[in-house]
Order: structure tokens, then C-alpha cells, then sequence
């Protein structure tokens, strides 16, 4: 599993015209699947994206996560994040998991980022034309792959 975080003082996704979602200040993650995908890396990465300490204390350091403040989540599924540019200019996309394997592992993602949130969080829709918009703040924006747990 790949997600793109990037703190935002706001954020939202758009579908056919229509809002679909909403957040203010918190974190917007684009979420990418593979085959390979199990719930232990749908576990390692929610405990990684709610504990990130990258939200400003009084100090102004890089001290608070989302939880600690009660910030929002928007997820938006993105299967381009499992790009391979390794032969030619055309992006193959074939290790990115098959929307019968990624459906239910984004909607468990889901489910277990708000339950470890205690709230709901914003999502878009898997597989829509999805129009995402943000105000990045910072820029803060960090790359976390669960097979590369660094």
C-alpha cells in the first residue's frame, strides 16, 4: 500500500459537479493498492497517518498528529501511485490490485481510520473521475509505502 499525506488547511472532492467531501485543517492521503495487500498493512498505515507528528505545537515544531488536535481526514483511492515508468514513456499500472481486491480493502481502510479517529472521515468514490482540490500547508507532503516501512 502507497499514500501521498499532504497537511492541508482545507480540501475536497468532486464528482460529476458535485462535492462529495469536505475537511478543513487535517490531512489529505491519497491511497494506492496492491495484490499483496493485508490487513496488517491497512493497520501499519492507519497507526502511521493518525500518529504522523507533522501539525505545529505553540512552539511552531512539528510536534502534533491529527489525532492530537482533532484534525480531518479526506481519502481519495488513486491506483496511479503503483506507476511503473520503467519501460518507455507509458506508465504501466499492473501492480496496482484489481478493483475486486482494492474495492474491499479501501472501504476497510476506511472503517478502520475512523474508527481509530472515533469520526467519520471525507472519501471520494473508487474508480469516479475525481476532481480534488487542496491548499497545502507548509507544503507538507510525505510518501509512506507499507512494504517499505521507513
Amino acid at each position: 500500500m502507497r499514500v501521498i499525506i499532504q497537511r492541508v488547511s482545507e480540501a475536497s472532492v468532486t464528482i460529476d459537479g458535485s462535492v462529495k467531501a469536505t475537511i478543513g485543517k487535517g490531512l489529505l492521503v491519497l491511497a494506492g493498492f496492491e495484490a499483496a495487500d493485508v490487513a496488517e498493512d491497512l493497520d501499519w498505515m492507519v497507526k502511521k497517518i493518525t500518529q504522523l507528528r507533522i501539525f505545529g505545537d505553540e512552539q511552531g515544531l512539528m510536534n502534533l498528529s491529527v489525532q492530537d488536535f482533532g484534525g480531518e481526514l479526506l481519502i481519495v483511492s488513486q491506483f496511479t501511485l503503483h506507476a511503473s515508468t520503467k519501460k518507455g514513456n507509458r506508465p504501466s499500472f499492473i501492480q496496482a490490485a484489481r478493483p475486486e481486491t482494492a474495492i474491499p480493502l479501501y472501504e476497510s481502510f476506511l472503517s478502520r481510520l475512523e474508527a481509530a479517529l472515533g469520526k467519520p472521515v471525507g472519501s471520494g468514490s473508487f474508480g469516479a473521475d475525481m476532481k480534488v482540490a487542496l491548499v497545502n500547508d507548509g507544503p507538507v507532503t510525505i510518501a509512506i509505502d507499507s512494504r517499505n516501512k521507513e
